[in-house]
């Protein structure tokens, strides 16, 4: 379904929340995605604002792919509360974003 890792993706996120503090890592992350990768992300967030529903994956994956005129990191970065629509994404699509980040974090297993 995903061309990304849940994991890449809860990275992403969590680089996103602390934005002030991580913004090089976080545009170094985003600039390192293939082309697949980044339309799967942008896939999501889209879904989790609600511009697609989850059934819908595939056509957005499609979309992003056809749409990509800005770099990923500046479309995302500059798109408001993209993280948030990112966890919104992943959960619309049967994927807990908070296990994932906790599973990076070093916290699953509660």
């Amino acid at each position: 379904m995903l061309d990304i890792s849940n994991a890449k993706i809860a990275q992403i996120i969590l680089l996103a929340h602390e934005f002030d503090r991580a913004e090089p890592e976080l545009r170094a992350m985003l600039d390192g995605l293939n082309e697949d990768e980044a339309a799967s992300l942008v896939a999501v967030m889209w879904v989790g604002r609600e511009s697609f529903g989850p059934e819908e994956i595939e056509e957005a994956k499609r979309t992003a792919l056809e749409e990509a005129t800005t770099p990923t990191a500046d479309y995302l970065i500059g798109t408001p509360h993209f993280a948030d629509h990112l966890e919104s994404g992943l959960e619309a699509l049967g994927i807990s974003a908070l296990d994932e980040e906790d599973e990076i974090l070093g916290g699953g297993g509660d």
